[in-house]
This record gives C-alpha cells, structure tokens and sequence, in this order.
C-alpha cells in the first residue's frame, strides 16, 4: 500500500512540470540512455563516426499542458557544422490527441534559420516562434510513434507540438542532443580575448568515437533544473 501512495506522490510531484533539464546529470538511467547502442549506432550513419553530447531534456507533458511553437534546434544550440540532431525517444505512446512532434519535412535542407518572434499564444510553452519560412501549417506532417520508438531529426528541421488535449494521460518523451565531435560547439558568447571561430562550448559528453578537442578537457557548467509551467523558455 505505501508503494502505490509514494508512486501516487511521485506522478503528483512530476506533473508539477513541463520539462527535467539535464536529467543525465543526476540519474545514472538517463546517463545511460545518452549513449543507447542503438540509437549511437544510428547517429554514426547520419552524422559521422565521432560524437558528442551536450544536452539532455525530459519532458513530462501531463493532461492540458502545451505544446512549444514551430522552432529549430539550432537556433538554440548553434553548431559550427549543421551537424547537430536530436535523439527523440518517445515513453509513452506519442499521437496527436496527446501532443505528439509535427514536423515540416525538407524544412532543414536549405540550412536557413529562419526569424523568430515573441508570441502569446496559450497553445505553445516556448516563448518564442520562427515565422516568415515558406511552409504552411498544411504542410505540417504528425509524427506518431510507440512508446520506445526515437525519432532522429536535424537541428535545423522545424518542428513544433500542440498540447496535450487532457484525455490521454501523460506524454512523456527523452530528448538528447547530440553532434559531430569535429565541430566546435560555440554555444555561448565567448570570454574575454577569444574570437567567436574558437569559442567551444567543453560540458559535453563523447558518446562515440574520439574527440580531436579533447586536449581542452571538459567542464561541468550546465545545472540541472526543472521547467514549471508557464515559465516559458525552449531549449535554453
């Protein structure tokens, strides 16, 4: 009986959330599942032999909670080689009354980042949206998958999510993002005396193969935090 109470407490506490930033900083599991065989394996054929993490997210998505507007990766999470591509492995059933991934198919081939803007509307999480790409809502294609299923997609590729219509339970789903340890990672504005060519984002984690950067060593900056909601915010 105490069991299913703490279960019970622990689904509370979770739906409390939009969002785990860096999970695989605190559980070993989430460790453990940056760097899945399967989907190392995957990304090796797609992006090169060598690869690096930098990010981890685990999205909770419970009953009513929103989706995030059209955006790209890497507009976020800039990469000096397009290389960068996200991990998305569904843990629960992911459909379209539950909030699933739309993507726009072939809207990363160009390698454009298209604008973005501040929105207000109720539907979406992320505070900002990218507009002004030439593609319509019509052209938006669901991405519906299993429990266990990962979706593999470039950082340049608009996607967005609607929410959660509240009749299906929670969608949960890993996000991981990942790159070519060849490329530098200037995710940040660089210190003092170093040019934006060299800045390199060193909190990330060689998944596979060797990392040519790896006489810079690596740091731990990244904190992981929780993402309540309303707060906004999608990939920062």
């Amino acid at each position: 009986m105490r069991r299913r109470q703490l279960a019970a407490t622990d689904e509370l506490v979770v739906r409390r959330y939009l969002c785990i930033h860096f999970p695989h900083k605190l559980s070993a599991l989430m460790r453990q599942a940056l760097a899945h065989p399967l989907v190392v394996e995957a990304l090796r054929q797609l992006v090169g032999p060598n690869l690096k993490a930098m990010q981890s997210m685990l999205f909770i998505k419970s009953e009513g909670k929103p989706g995030q507007a059209w955006h790209q990766d890497e507009l976020f999470i800039p990469t000096r080689d397009r290389s960068l591509t996200a991990a998305w492995i569904a843990l629960d059933d992911a459909t379209v009354e539950n909030g699933c991934l739309w993507v726009l198919p072939g809207s990363h081939a160009r390698g454009v980042l298209y604008p973005d803007r501040d929105h207000d509307d109720s539907r979406f999480d992320c505070e900002v949206e990218a507009y002004d790409f030439p593609y319509g809502d019509d052209d938006a294609v669901p991405v519906e998958v299993a429990a266990g299923s990962v979706v593999l997609f470039n950082g340049y590729l608009l996607h967005r999510s609607l929410p959660n219509s509240g009749r299906h339970g929670l969608r949960r789903a890993l996000v991981n993002h990942y790159m070519s340890a060849e490329s530098l990672l200037p995710w940040f504005l660089p210190t003092a005396g170093v040019s934006m060519g060299r800045a390199d984002h060193r909190d990330v984690v060689l998944v596979a193969g060797t990392d040519p950067y790896a006489h810079k060593g690596t740091v731990d900056l990244m904190r992981p935090h929780v993402r309540p909601d309303g707060q906004g915010g999608c990939l920062r």
